[in-house]
């Protein structure tokens, strides 16, 4: 998660490359959500189509939607591919996911792609490693990562650490009056504490312990003015989530002047919460899903980092296709515990020395 690109133009060229890569996955397949199984024989070796599992957080955010289409076509594309896919019914349902391991356990399949919901289900992983399948990963590092094979994801700190940047340059040293909404309040995921702490890092804050949201001192100084942080509240990736979540902040205080938000769904609702009550702040998120996207263009959302679902997915199909047939085990970015597969700042408002995107380029490799 510490990777950088050196500019602009080589992330623009990282991404559209990836982009083009995933695009290439063509087909369809058996599927269904909320645990449900596809058809066929499983299995690795001779004519047997080899049995996998992708499990999602849900099955109706934008990006768990791509990464699930991505999935399938890729399953098409490989031919010899007996594809589930599954979800929980929301953020947060960690049963949902532990039923899905279960079922692809006891359906004989080779390998899992999951976006664990939680720490509440890596011991089903275990089970499901200890039976023999190959875990990965995607978007969501487990904590402990070795809870898993291998992840593929976005550099999350880095994608906090991009917002956070832009939003302290924007800010030109002014009192900086900060709503943090978050993932969860009652669950420890790493994309909800990299993400925070990552823009906070960028803003140049004090994190502490940068596995925990919330440590950080309320009140001090930010790299170039002064901060007050009003509240961490949790949207739980959605939003309605987002709208209640910042319409609670502002019962706090009714200043707020910058919004980091989790995911775009979340921003969408806070922006929402600000206009009921005729107020505006800088809103910055993650994802980079083409609605998000259109948010930056059209001003709702100031700047947000691009992640990629449809590479990950591709990644993932590919690795347990060739794990099943005899082939090499992926390895790891170097320096990091996790596949690092890209983030790019997404604002029409650039900034000195942080290397971002137009809209309207990353409009030619959003998703969903």
């Amino acid at each position: 998660m510490r990777t950088s690109l050196t500019s602009a133009r080589r992330t623009r060229t990282f991404a559209l490359a990836s982009a083009a890569t995933v695009a290439l996955a063509l087909g369809a397949c058996s599927s269904s959500g909320g645990g449900g199984a596809g058809g066929g024989a499983t299995g690795g070796g001779g004519g047997d189509k080899i049995g996998v599992a992708l499990i999602t957080k849900d099955s109706s955010n934008p990006f768990f939607v791509a990464m699930q289409k991505g999935a399938k076509e890729e399953a098409g594309k490989a031919g010899n591919i007996d594809l589930t896919v599954a979800s929980g019914k929301q953020e947060g349902d960690d049963q949902g996911q532990i039923t899905a391991i279960e079922n692809s356990i006891a359906k004989g399949d080779k390998g899992i792609l999951i976006t664990p919901m939680s720490t509440g289900v890596n011991s089903a992983i275990k089970k499901a490693r200890d039976a023999g399948l190959f875990v990965i990963a995607l978007d969501t590092p487990p904590d402990p990562a070795n809870t898993v094979d291998i992840t593929f994801a976005t550099d999350n700190f880095k994608a906090g650490t991009l917002i956070g940047q832009w939003a302290e340059k924007q800010l030109a040293g002014k009192p900086a009056t900060i709503a943090l909404l978050d993932l969860f309040n009652d669950k420890i995921v790493s994309v909800d504490y990299n993400r925070d702490q990552g823009f906070l890092t960028g803003m140049g804050i004090d994190t502490k312990d940068k596995k925990k949201n919330g440590d950080e001192d309320k009140t001090g100084k930010y790299k170039d003015g002064t901060y007050t942080i009003v509240c961490n509240e949790a949207g739980n990736g959605a939003e309605d989530g987002g709208r209640s979540a910042m319409e609670r902040c502002l019962t706090k205080n009714p200043d707020i002047n910058v919004v980091y938000t989790i995911n775009e769904p979340t921003a969408v609702g806070a922006s929402a919460a600000l206009k009921a009550q005729n107020k505006t702040a800088l809103i910055v998120s993650v994802d980079g899903g083409c609605a998000g996207v259109k948010s930056v263009k059209s001003g709702v959302i100031g700047a947000t980092a691009q992640q990629y679902p449809l590479k990950m997915a591709k990644l993932g199909m590919e690795a347990i296709s060739k794990i099943a047939t005899g082939g090499e085990k992926p390895k790891t970015s170097a320096g990091l515990d996790f596949f690092d597969t890209g983030v790019a700042l997404v604002t029409d408002k650039k900034a000195d020395g942080v290397d971002s995107i137009s809209s309207d380029d990353a409009s030619k490799i959003c998703w969903g």
